[in-house]
């Protein structure tokens, strides 16, 4: 009878904490739109491209400047695991650094940047 209760009683602290978890609830907020991490990726590119774009079409390092960083928020969705986000990261950091390249509107090492951080996005399909 003993043995019965303690089994009894760690299936229901089990099933309490099931009932609970907050993993076994995750969702997306509502109205939040979830890229797979092949999509986000092609995003991140496009925004960087278009940053790219923007450059060799003669903006001034402000307009450069925000397109990078619509390109630098679209990478935070990029969700695939450890090794990914280490490197998605270290891409991070060019956009980073071409986005300061652009404010002081050095946009010729802006440009080198974006296109550092395009081939960094471009290697991270292989790692997923």
């Amino acid at each position: 009878m003993k043995t019965l209760k303690k089994i009894l009683l760690s299936l229901s602290f089990v099933a309490s904490m099931a009932a609970i978890s907050t993993s076994a609830l995750a969702e997306s907020d509502p109205g939040r739109i979830t890229y797979k991490p092949v999509e986000a990726i092609d995003l991140s590119i496009e925004k960087s491209k278009a940053a790219l774009e923007a450059i060799t079409k003669g903006s001034s390092g402000e307009e450069v400047a925000d397109l990078i960083k619509d390109a630098a928020d679209m990478s935070k969705e990029i969700n695939a695991n450890d090794k990914v986000d280490v490197a998605r990261s270290k891409v991070t950091s060019k956009l980073k650094s071409a986005r300061a390249h652009a404010k002081a509107s050095s946009l010729q090492e802006a440009e080198q940047e974006l296109r550092d951080a395009i081939k960094g996005f471009n290697d991270l399909k292989g790692l997923i």
